[in-house]
């Protein structure tokens, strides 16, 4: 294909290309300096383009440039492609270069804490070019909207519209301390939860309960729902935590929460019998918006802590 100043097209694509910058930055001097080069030089290309395509593209004043409805149509139909070569042209620069660049990561809090946060040395010295920034709350961020990379979250299925990899499985245990069971006793069944002092996450609403099924029974058993009341309540595990090892109750955590207090023998497992339901999710995954291009900072991430919580949870 030919134009009609006998160039080839391909010879007019980076031309093309400096019209869609001058469409969007308004004027041949912010066009210039975004492209680094001489407002004569852009002015240059843009008249050569016209001559090529045999009708005007811009409308030029003392104070502005307006395309003509030529140029707006060529800037339509190209800027999508521009923009997709860039992007691919990212993702294979990205493959050659080793991770850098800001990585915003955000997690819940007690899991950060306790056993995210104390990977992180060995990732950052592993990864000396990425700059990692870590948000800790347990509120559910817009990844996209408030600008983060990945996100990890405790759930038993993570969004649909999220691309997921899975961290670590888990589960909920219930824990006292060995002093409080020597002072009120040992629960044998779930109903006995009702005359105990127990320390919970507190609901925005209503009593607060826990649920059950047996441990080893069908997956489909039905489940004992018990009514839970104490003296605290806590919407954070390694606060709950340290107040049952402290001996003001049993309560209700993620594994990876008790682990440290079960290791240390602060803590014992109660009801082992019965498997908590419903309370917190069976995965930990580490999640981030479907995009076609993932990254290296955030691949290297994943699979540094896909690799380091297959050895289990710290204790």
């Amino acid at each position: 294909m030919e134009t009609r100043n006998n160039l080839p097209a391909e010879a007019l694509w980076a031309h093309l290309h400096w019209l869609t910058v001058l469409a969007e930055q308004g004027s041949f001097t912010a066009a210039a300096a975004r492209l680094g080069v001489s407002k004569a030089a852009m002015s240059q290309r843009i008249a050569e383009l016209e001559r090529a395509a045999g009708v005007p593209l811009v409308r030029r004043t003392t104070r502005s440039v307006r395309l003509t409805e030529a140029g707006e149509r060529l800037v339509d139909d190209t800027r999508g492609a521009f923009a997709q070569i860039a992007h691919s042209f990212a993702g294979v620069r990205d493959l050659a270069a080793a991770p850098r660049g800001l990585l915003r990561v955000t997690a819940p809090v007690a899991f950060a804490r306790q056993q995210l946060v104390p990977r992180l040395p060995e990732f950052l010295r592993a990864y000396p070019e990425v700059r990692l920034e870590l948000d800790l709350s347990d509120q559910l961020r817009a990844l996209a909207v408030e600008g983060f990379d990945l996100a990890v979250r405790h759930t038993a299925a993570p969004p649909e519209t999220h691309v997921a990899w899975t961290l670590a499985p888990t589960h909920t245990v219930l824990v006292a301390s060995r002093a409080y069971r020597r002072r009120r006793g040992t629960p044998q069944a779930p109903a006995d939860l009702a005359e105990h002092d127990c320390l919970f996450y507190p609901r925005a609403q209503g009593a607060s309960a826990w649920n059950f099924v047996p441990a080893r029974g069908p997956a489909d058993a039905a489940r004992i729902t018990v009514p839970v009341a104490g003296g605290f309540a806590a919407n954070n595990s390694e606060v709950l935590r340290d107040m049952a090892a402290a001996g003001l109750g049993i309560a209700l955590m993620p594994d990876f929460s008790a682990q440290s207090g079960l290791a240390a023998g602060r803590l014992v497992e109660v009801l082992a019998d019965w498997k908590p339901v419903d309370s917190f999710g069976e995965q930990l995954y580490a999640i981030r918006p479907y995009a076609s291009h993932v990254p290296r900072a955030v691949g290297a991430f994943v699979a540094f802590m896909r690799q380091s919580f297959a050895a289990g949870f710290l204790g």
